[in-house]
Formats: structure tokens, C-alpha cells, sequence
């Protein structure tokens, strides 16, 4: 078996429908697995209350966003509502440098991007209890008109029947134990029988061609 010293870390993705609370679990989950960097989007929609610009996205204007598509700079882009979002090659290549795996915070359309480009990424839907406690969060969240709000309901129907092609499901009815899944899943996944393989690379290679003791 050749060696395997420059191997990436590992990719994750969350994706869930709008209001479902991902944004919160990731922050709790970061706090959890420091060894896990979230990669911050690229999007052309303006800021909302309280986000803050190369933490929450990086907010840039339609025409870089296309200058970085035909330059072939993101691993994965979608136009959702009229708005691009897309995530930074060099940013999550940047992360591996460093020692660290990195998670993907995107729609189901940019993980299936994902997956196609990295076959081995651990993908993780986080689904509502049911879609009257989505809507219920929607309107209590106060940030969209109601309009908004039934055509983010009708994409999260769209969303939810795409879960299946999914590694994972965590229904998000309880933060504190849907937390600890979430930790639970980012811990186990490193333990998979293919990415084991280039750790016990020299294992292997005793068991399958055995030393021989000289008298």
C-alpha cells in the first residue's frame, strides 16, 4: 500500500430547511469539536440583522460571485431566491492545510455538488418534528414577510423529500440531544473502514506479507 501522509482531512455537510435551527447546533457543535472549521459562504444577498460579514457569510456583489464561477473557485454554488451562495475552494483547502476538517453549511442542491466532487463526504440532514413546528418558527422568528414565509415552507417540502439521499437524519425535537448526535456522528464518521485504511497502511502490510525471523 502506497502512503498516504498528505491526505485531506474530512468534509461534512448540515443541510436542513430554512427555520429548521441549524445555524444554532452548528455553533454549539464547533464549541464541541474544536478540531472542526465551518467554512464561511460566499453570498450576494444583503446582510440580515445581526450578521456580520466573514463570519456569518462573506457578502460580495454579483458580479465577483460569476467571476469566481467561470474561474472555477467554488467547490459547490447555487442561485436560491434569486441570490447566489457558493463555498470557497481555496477556503475549505486552507482549513485541511491546517490540520483540520471542515464543515459545509448549504442547501441540499450544493451538497449533492459536494458529493459528486468528493465522493467520501459525511452528509447530515437535520429535519424539523413536523412542518406546523417549522412554520410556527418561521413566523416566530419575525424576519420574513408572510409571503416569504409560504415560499420557504413549499422549498422546505422540496428539501425534506431530498433527505433520503442523506448519511444521516437528526430530527432537531430536543437542542440538547440533537446536539450530542450531531457530536456523536462527527466522532464515529473518522472511524469508517475506508478512512481507517491509510492510518493502518504498515498494520496491513505486516498482517499480509508477515516478517521473517531470522535464527
Amino acid at each position: 500500500m502506497s502512503s498516504n501522509s498528505s491526505r485531506s482531512g474530512d468534509l461534512y455537510v448540515i443541510a436542513a430547511a430554512s427555520g429548521t435551527g441549524k445555524t444554532s447546533l452548528i455553533a454549539h457543535l464547533l464549541e464541541r469539536c474544536p478540531h472542526l472549521a465551518l467554512s464561511v459562504s460566499d453570498t450576494t444577498r444583503a446582510a440580515r440583522r445581526g450578521e456580520v460579514d466573514g463570519q456569518h457569510y462573506r457578502f460580495i456583489d454579483v458580479e465577483t460571485f460569476r467571476r469566481g464561477i467561470a474561474g472555477q473557485r467554488y467547490l459547490e454554488h447555487a442561485e436560491v431566491f434569486g441570490n447566489y451562495y457558493g463555498t470557497s475552494r481555496d477556503q475549505v483547502e486552507q482549513h485541511w492545510a491546517e490540520g483540520r476538517d471542515v464543515l459545509l453549511e448549504i442547501d441540499v442542491q450544493g451538497a449533492e455538488q459536494v458529493r459528486r466532487a468528493h465522493p467520501d463526504v459525511c452528509m447530515i440532514f437535520i429535519l424539523p418534528p413536523s412542518m406546523a413546528a417549522l412554520g410556527e418558527r418561521l413566523h416566530g422568528r419575525g424576519l420574513d414577510e408572510p409571503e416569504v414565509i409560504a415560499r420557504r415552507l413549499d422549498e422546505a417540502r422540496r428539501e425534506i423529500g431530498a433527505c433520503g439521499d442523506f448519511d444521516w437524519l437528526v430530527v432537531n425535537d430536543d437542542f440538547e440531544r440533537t446536539v450530542d448526535e450531531l457530536v456523536a456522528i462527527v466522532n464515529t464518521w473518522p472511524l469508517r473502514r475506508e478512512r481507517q485504511f491509510w492510518r493502518v497502511e504498515q498494520l496491513l502490510d505486516e498482517a499480509t506479507n508477515p516478517i521473517t525471523i531470522k535464527d
